[in-house]
């Protein structure tokens, strides 16, 4: 049975379970998906142990999950890049039991509407308000990164609403790493906790999904452990 089959289950059910079955396969795991899988479950051990805490628990979540993806980026917008939408697009074909469809469509449906609409983790409305572009331009942006979810959620096409999803997590990632917000603020609350409780379900079923299919290529991580 699935880790997040029980929707009742209190927050750090996933670590425990997952951590069980990590320690009885992985001798059988490949070096570099072992690896991955060994690293995020550990962040994502760190999350589930910040209790009323959604900023530490949310940066701990995107650790967790980029040490599953585990590939370098250097640009702002890298769900753009043909390397996330293809991991996306993986985890998404090797979802047999369709539990990401479940996650998305089911039991957030209504509060990725609301995460989209949310100007605050847009990042052309951060770049209008530091004169990068003009209000009009950050607009149309807006209004276009709209349709593109409506598209996605008119057509049920999870792995492209998952990109645009990831691309406002990735702002509210760069408001917090790089100081842009205060810990505990009340005027990020909103985002915080949204983003923290979405990733709090996806990254227990991504580190899943990875080791129901440990013999499919995930490629080499990022930093290669170095004796």
């Amino acid at each position: 049975m699935s880790v997040l089959g029980n929707k009742d289950c209190v927050l750090t059910c996933f670590y425990p379970t997952l951590k069980e079955r990590q320690r009885k396969e992985r001798d059988s795991y490949p070096i570099n998906v072992g690896l991955r899988i060994h690293r995020s479950l550990s962040w994502l051990n760190r999350a589930e142990q910040c209790e009323n805490d959604n900023d530490a628990e949310f940066i701990f979540l995107w650790i967790a999950f980029n040490a599953a993806y585990a590939d370098e980026f250097s640009s702002r917008e890298f769900t753009a890049t043909g390397t996330f939408r293809q991991f996306i697009s993986k985890l998404d074909d090797l979802d047999k039991g369709g539990q990401l469809n479940d996650l998305v469509w089911s039991e957030f449906s209504s509060g990725i509407r609301v995460l989209l609409d949310n100007r605050f983790v847009f990042q052309g409305f951060w770049d209008f308000h530091s004169q990068k572009i003009s209000e009009a331009e950050w607009r149309d942006r807006f209004s276009k990164a709209k349709k593109s979810a409506n598209w996605a959620l008119a057509n049920r096409d999870t792995p492209a609403l998952l990109v645009i999803i990831f691309s406002r997590l990735y702002t509210l990632r760069n408001q917090l790493i790089h100081g842009g917000a205060t810990w505990n603020s009340q005027v990020n609350r909103d985002q915080v906790r949204d983003c923290a409780n979405f990733l709090r379900k996806l990254v227990p079923l991504v580190i899943e999904i990875m080791m129901d299919n440990t013999a499919v290529l995930w490629g080499d991580p990022s930093y290669p452990v170095v004796e």
